[in-house]
């Protein structure tokens, strides 16, 4: 089934379901959609035509309406949501169709229940169609909404939040009126309080919304000087470089660099930004994500980089890395060397500039504009003669985009071709601005490029103008006029090199086809337009051929037509506040049986200016308003009528001045005859050299398939070395983890060998000890038992010190106190010892005891030993808080 037919169902559907509002009608309508969904239709959707807007208007209502059922607004809002990302199709929804307004109403409606799968999906859509979008402050349920937002925020619902956040960033940017709005409410400051809070959670794409909704509106206040001083900024300006490096998905990257392109937009912020110590390491990582293969990515980054131009400082920062002279050129399979070219930033660019005409624009268009303001600080700096090679690769790029398009592509890729042959004709006039670099631009371009460009620009304007006047064609027709202004601007500074460029910029000039182009530049609100179109007049004015008269009158039919527009538009808007003003009115009053039609208009401004209950009947009032509107109709049409008289006789005076022209040509003939014999003779010796540069051609040919080979070799080269580089990156940082854990083990090991040394010299002097306490019992009984005594507290202290290491030296303590009394109570024993038998017979009982004690204390000891050598970390532990301790026992016990 094809589109139209499709949509001629889909309209009969709506018609029934609007007329009976049932279950059956519900379901017709909601297959009908789902087929709609299932086709590529989105073109002839929002081409303006009768059936696609009677589609979309019925859906619209259909889906406001607050009795449709959830399931059938939801469809709807799927079906649309599906061309919201397009340009076009977005900016029909948003301002043709309300399409923001009917979320809004629908939220406002299902407001109770927040938590609904159909309000998710509303605010979704919404933050998808008001991105980089100013929402209308007169939009429906506007205030309602934002009022929604603001007490959702602190919702429980993750997805909620984030959607809430999403959207109010989006409302709040670049959008005063809603700035006010939200300023002045009264739960303002807890909604401030709610985003700062948000600025610690774990999820940095809220972050990055509380962020954005926090510069929107505190930026240039007390409450935004603090969050964004100079103690806070780095850390924004960290975090935002995190996000737009690692981030982990595009809708994060492309609000984080939002969010610093509006704050560079800040003097006192772009200065912090000046002096970020990590600004370098920062802008090098950014750069990389340009050898990325997302075009989305990379349109967000170059947009980043072409706002950082903005500031002086950082646009010399941005030129010097992106241009910085190459680094020696290796070989694909070569290992040894430094890092190939393929890997700079600047190869990255020309991959972008030269991306094909049907991918997404933002790629090439701002490729273009970095490119711009590049060379624009590279002319005026050193790095002009350092980039000279990479500018050479650049043209050979470059001047392939200026070629025209095959016309049986379509119009939409002529209006691409149109708007990108415009920034490569501003990269070529930068480029101008440089001797050394505009000789190269002479060597490369050739002059049929030009003419052709020019050809194909005023050929697609006259078919513009013939066409249906409609705002985007007027706004294409303007774009090709300063395309071709600025294209004769680049042949008028490449003439003095070329002079073929010269014979083709002269006879351009007078062509009658120049008059749109000048006049509408000429006429234009742009001073720059104005000054590239005045110094193109000062080349033509001379020229014999140049129709002056006929531009004259162009430029006088053009101001005609802007003064009586502009009065048309004042009147028709005061008409329209007059009218909906009474409609308002009108709506609220009672319509009286017996009439009152002798009153003028005159009459009702007055009673309404003066706030009267207004009595006069509701078709009196249609009846002014039809005639309102036929007064606006006739003027219109006398205004179209005047400036067609003023087209008829700019004709009649081109018809004049063209057969002039013709009796100027058969003059001219004639003497173009005669140089086309001197000419004869010269075109041998053009044929012998263009033999000869033909030879040369083919050389040169050969070389540049040997350089497009060897640069597609260091693209892929450089794709692989990107992927070794990140897994260098990963493998570096599980290095440094293992080298740390590596250096805390080789510590600990050799603390435990110094402690392992330590205690098995302390064991050899245990040893020695305790042959020292066998010799000693046989001399003396007293001593006996002191060694006895420490033997049973070292077992006690090792059993101890297995269960509490704080216990252990406590019971070092009370054994040296215990060691300290048995030294004096063995003094007063040998004293005692002469005196009493009864005494010398209790200590040979004792002696015979300890006797037995020993011999069984030296088994535990051996197997103390034991334990020793297995539990060397435990020892080392009881070492480190009794060594000390243990040299004085001994002092004692050698005593």
């Amino acid at each position: 089934m094809d589109v139209s037919t499709c949509l001629k169902s889909l309209l009969l559907a709506i018609r029934q379901y609007r007329n009976n509002k049932s279950a059956l009608n519900a379901s017709q309508l909601q297959k009908h959609i789902e087929e709609v969904c299932g086709l590529k239709c989105g073109g002839v959707l929002f081409s303006g035509q009768v059936l696609p807007s009677e589609c979309l208007s019925g859906l619209m209502e259909v889906a406001g309406d607050p009795n449709t059922n959830h399931t059938l607004t939801g469809t709807i809002i799927s079906l649309l949501a599906q061309f919201a990302s397009d340009g076009e199709a977005k900016e029909a929804l948003h301002s043709s169709y309300n399409f923001t307004g009917t979320l809004a109403a629908i939220i406002h409606c299902n407001r109770t229940t927040p938590e609904e799968p159909l309000v998710l999906q509303c605010l979704n859509v919404l933050q998808l169609l008001t991105y980089n979008v100013r929402t209308l402050h007169c939009v429906s349920h506007i205030h309602e909404l934002i009022n929604f937002l603001m007490q959702h925020v602190q919702s429980s619902n993750d997805d909620t939040v984030k959607a809430c956040l999403g959207l109010m960033a989006n409302l709040c940017r670049h959008d005063i009126s809603v700035q006010s709005h939200i300023k002045s409410q009264s739960n303002v400051k807890a909604f401030y309080r709610a985003l700062i809070n948000f600025l610690g959670h774990n999820c940095l794409t809220d972050v990055v919304f509380a962020l954005s909704i926090l510069s929107s509106l505190t930026l240039n206040e007390e409450v935004g000087q603090k969050l964004f001083n100079a103690k806070n900024i780095h850390q924004t300006f960290q975090l935002i470089f995190n996000i737009t490096v690692n981030g982990d998905g595009t809708l994060t990257r492309n609000y984080a660099v939002d969010l610093l392109v509006d704050l560079l937009k800040n003097p006192k912020i772009a200065d912090y930004l000046t002096k970020y110590k990590h600004l370098s390491v920062c802008l090098s990582e950014v750069l990389g994500l340009l050898h990325s293969k997302d075009p989305d990515t990379a349109s967000k980054v170059m947009e980043l980089l072409v706002s950082l131009c903005s500031v002086p400082v950082l646009r010399k920062l941005v030129c010097e890395t992106v241009l910085r002279p190459p680094a020696p050129r290796i070989q694909p399979g070569t290992r040894k060397g430094v890092q190939a070219r393929g890997s700079e930033p600047s190869l990255a660019l020309v991959h972008w500039v030269t991306s094909p005409l049907d991918g997404p624009e933002q790629c090439y268009m701002q490729a273009l504009s970095l490119l711009t303001e590049l060379f624009e600080e590279a002319i005026d700096s050193s790095l002009c003669s350092s980039a000279q090679s990479f500018v050479e690769l650049l043209l050979q790029e470059v001047l392939v985009l200026l070629q025209s398009p095959d016309s049986t592509e379509g119009d939409q890729l002529l209006k691409k071709h149109c708007l990108r042959a415009g920034r490569v004709v501003d990269f070529l006039l930068v480029l101008c601005g440089d001797d050394a670099l505009r000789m190269l631009v002479s060597q490369r371009l050739s002059p049929e490029v030009c003419v052709s460009q020019v050809e194909l620009l005023l050929s697609y304007c006259q078919e513009l103008a013939g066409s249906t006047c409609t705002t985007s064609n007027y706004q294409l027709s303007q774009v090709c006029s300063e395309v071709v202004l600025r294209t004769l601007e680049l042949m008028s500074h490449l003439k003095q090199q070329m002079p073929d460029m010269e014979t083709s910029f002269y006879r351009i000039l007078q062509d009658q086809r120049m008059v749109t182009p000048l006049s509408l530049a000429l006429t234009s609100n742009c001073r720059e337009h104005v000054q590239v179109a005045l110094r193109i007049l000062f080349e033509a004015a001379p020229l014999p051929d140049f129709p002056s008269v006929i531009l004259g009158d162009s430029i006088a039919a053009n101001n005609a037509y802007r003064q009586r527009d502009s009065e048309l538009s004042v009147r028709s808007s005061s008409a329209c506040d007059d009218v909906s003003f009474a409609g308002k009115s009108f709506s609220m009053m009672h319509a009286e049986p017996s009439g009152s039609a002798y009153h003028s208009i005159d009459s009702l401004i007055k009673k309404l200016r003066n706030g009267v209950e207004l009595q006069e009947k509701v078709k009196d009032v249609h009846m002014s308003e039809v005639i309102d509107v036929y007064e606006q109709k006739l003027s219109a049409l006398a205004c179209k009528e005047s400036r067609l008289q003023d087209l008829l006789e700019a004709k009649a005076l081109a018809l004049s001045q063209a057969d002039r022209l013709i009796a100027q040509y058969r003059c001219q003939r004639a003497q173009a005859e005669a140089e086309a014999r001197k000419l004869a003779s010269l075109l041998k010796d053009t044929e012998r050299r263009k033999e000869d540069l033909q030879t040369e051609l083919n050389d040169q040919l050969l070389e540049v398939e040997r350089l497009k080979s060897d640069s597609q070799q260091l693209l892929e080269h450089n794709g692989r070395l990107q992927a070794v580089a990140d897994q260098h990156q990963e493998l570096k940082g599980t290095y440094n983890q293992l080298l740390c854990r590596y250096n805390k083990g080789e510590g600990m090991l050799k603390e435990l060998q110094a402690a392992h040394i330590s205690l098995t010299q302390q064991a050899e002097g245990l040893k020695k000890i305790n042959e020292g306490l066998k010799l000693e019992q046989e001399r003396t009984l007293a001593e006996m038992a002191e060694k006895e005594q420490q033997i049973k507290g070292l077992k006690s202290d090792v059993l101890e010190k297995d269960r509490n290491i704080t216990g252990l030296q406590n019971e070092l303590k009370r054994q040296e106190e215990q060691i300290h009394e048995m030294g004096e109570n063995i003094s007063i024993l040998r004293k005692e010892l002469n005196k009493t038998e009864q005494a010398r017979k209790d200590s040979s009982i004792k002696a015979s005891s300890l006797e037995l004690q020993k011999s069984q204390l030296e088994a535990r000891v051996e197997k103390m030993e034991e334990d020793l050598s297995k539990h060397t970390q435990m020892i080392a532990m009881i070492h480190s808080l009794s060594s000390g301790k243990l040299k004085d026992v001994t002092a004692n016990l050698s005593l």
